[in-house]
């Protein structure tokens, strides 16, 4: 966790985290991801920027080169999937064989499985695999199944479902290491992007510190878009929105805000 003091040190210090979603079944269209959001507001929260994402099958070498590219290029990596108890479960071994350190059953994970599954069967060959992490590694909790999420390094492995991802992530909050969280304000218009795309350029340049995305859309017979304003500041937020609007008065628009 950042605290005041070092986020003082380091006003213009920018947390990146990426993000590699794992497994066959996202990239054949059956299951449609819902974790990039999630984890994208959620490390918002946390004052780390999500600055890319990258998808992989369920293959050994595809995962350890995507993992040892993105933790190499970011100050954290998150994966989701591939931590199930079936064979076509490997990231554990893909990140394990990544990293040179070997694949070993950690005694907490057994013994937190052990117990929740001594009503459900017992623990099995299959739930134990549950239980393996590259050798190094902490667990991150799992409230939901028992199953816990796994840390090594800047490695963070979560479930590929997204509401046991969503509470391991939860179990992580305000534990890392971060900025200032990105804050947002959005104004709209109806109007066609290449009409204020002048005016968009020249407010961003005039106001240091603001990011300015353009979203157009198409409703009921007309062109529109809505302008996010990003930052870090609150009160530049404010004045870009501020200057947006006059500028979009001036060339005889009307603007609404908090969009259209």
């Amino acid at each position: 966790m950042t605290t005041p003091e070092q986020q003082a040190e380091a006003p213009d210090r920018i947390w990146k985290a990426a993000l590699l979603v794992i497994g066959d079944e996202i990239l054949s269209g059956r299951t449609q991801d819902r974790n990039v959001a999630q984890v994208a507001l959620w490390l918002n929260l946390q004052g780390i920027r999500l600055a890319e994402v990258r998808v992989v099958p369920d293959d050994l070498a595809l995962i350890g080169e995507a993992v040892l590219q993105l933790k190499a290029r970011n100050d954290y990596l998150f994966t989701t999937g591939g931590i199930g108890p079936t064979h076509d479960d490997i990231t554990v071994d893909a990140i394990s064989a990544a990293l040179g350190v070997p694949v070993v059953i950690h005694p907490r994970a057994r013994a937190v499985l052990d117990e929740y599954y001594a009503t459900r069967g017992g623990l099995t060959d299959a739930r134990l695999r549950m239980a393996r992490v590259p050798e190094g590694a902490e667990l991150i909790e799992n409230r939901v199944s028992g199953a816990p999420g796994i840390r090594i390094g800047n490695i963070f492995i979560l479930a590929g479902v997204p509401h046991i991802a969503g509470l391991m992530l939860e179990a992580l909050s305000n534990r890392l290491e971060g900025g200032l969280p990105l804050l947002s304000r959005t104004i709209g218009c109806w109007v066609p992007e290449s009409e204020v795309a002048d005016l968009l350029r020249e407010t961003e340049k005039a106001h240091a510190g603001s990011q300015i995305g353009s979203y157009p859309l198409f409703r009921e017979g007309k062109v529109g878009a809505n302008f996010v304003v990003r930052s870090t500041d609150r009160a530049t937020i404010d004045r870009c929105i501020a200057a947006i609007g006059v500028g979009l008065t001036a060339l005889g628009y009307q603007a609404f805000d908090e969009g259209i």
